[in-house]
C-alpha cells in the first residue's frame, strides 16, 4: 500500500472544501433568466397569431345608442367602431400569417416586419361601419390619440392622419378577415410635433383613441402595456 502522510491529507482538505464551497455558490446557468427570443413569432401557429392579433382590437361606437335624428336623416345616427393598434406583436402576427399563407422564408418574413415598423409614427387600423343613413363615411372624419382624460385641445392630444398607401404593407393588414360592412383606414399618429419635439415626454399609463364624425364622438381605451410601451419608446429615437 502506498504511504500517505497526515500532512498531505490535511493539505488537500482546504482545497476540497474550497471547491465544494465554490460549486455551491456558483450560479446554475440553467436557472438564470434568459432574454426572450425576439423571433418566436416565426414558429407561431395560425391560431396563436390570430389570437395575439385579435387581442389588440377593441370595439366602440361613435354616437349615442338611440336614433334622435330629426334633420339630416341621411346621416347615420351612430357608427360601429373597431380599432387595432399596430404594436410589435400585431405586426409580427400579421407577418407570420402571411408567411403561412404564401410559404415565405424566414428572411422574407423578417423583411415584412421591418417594412411594417418603418412608418414614423404609431399606426392604428380603424374600422367604421355606419348604422342606417346613407352608409357613407364622410371624408372629414377626425381622429386623435391622447392620454386618458386629456381634453381635445390638450398639447398631449395627437391628431391622426389617414395614409391609404399603408394598405399595401402586408404586416399592417391586421389578422382579422375583412368584413366589408366596415370601411378601413390606416391612421398614423406621430410622436413628435412639427418642431421635432416629443409630444409625450413621459408615456401615459392609458391612452384613448378618439374618433369624431360630424357632431358625434366615440373612443376606445387601451392600457399602455409593455409591447405598446416598446413601440412608443422606439418612435422617440
Amino acid at each position: 500500500m502506498p504511504h500517505t502522510s497526515r500532512a498531505g491529507s490535511l493539505f488537500s482538505l482546504p482545497i476540497v472544501l474550497f471547491l465544494s464551497y465554490y460549486s455551491a455558490q456558483s450560479p446554475d446557468q440553467s436557472s438564470q433568466p434568459t432574454m426572450p427570443n425576439q423571433e418566436d413569432y416565426l414558429s407561431w401557429t395560425a391560431d396563436q397569431a390570430n389570437n395575439i392579433g385579435k387581442s389588440w382590437r377593441v370595439n366602440g361606437r361613435v354616437g349615442g345608442a338611440l336614433d334622435l335624428r330629426v334633420l339630416h336623416t341621411e346621416h347615420s345616427y351612430n357608427y360601429k367602431l373597431r380599432a387595432t393598434l399596430m404594436t410589435p406583436e400585431v405586426v409580427r402576427a400579421s407577418a407570420r400569417l402571411e408567411q403561412l399563407r404564401l410559404h415565405l422564408t424566414d428572411d422574407q418574413t423578417r423583411e415584412l416586419v421591418r417594412e411594417g415598423e418603418r412608418t414614423n409614427g404609431l399606426v392604428a387600423l380603424v374600422e367604421i361601419d355606419a348604422r342606417e343613413g346613407s352608409g357613407v363615411i364622410p371624408l372629414d372624419w377626425r381622429s386623435s390619440l391622447r392620454p386618458k382624460g386629456a381634453k381635445e385641445d390638450s398639447p398631449s392630444a395627437i391628431g391622426g392622419t389617414s395614409v391609404p398607401a399603408l394598405r399595401q404593407v402586408k404586416a399592417l393588414a391586421g389578422v382579422s378577415r375583412r368584413y366589408y360592412a366596415y370601411d378601413i383606414f390606416w391612421i398614423v399618429f406621430p410622436m413628435t410635433n412639427k418642431d421635432g419635439k416629443l409630444i409625450w415626454e413621459n408615456l401615459p399609463d392609458t391612452i384613448e383613441l378618439v374618433v369624431g364624425i360630424y357632431n358625434k364622438e366615440g373612443r376606445v381605451t387601451r392600457p399602455v402595456t409593455e409591447p405598446l410601451r416598446q413601440r412608443l419608446n422606439s418612435l422617440k429615437n
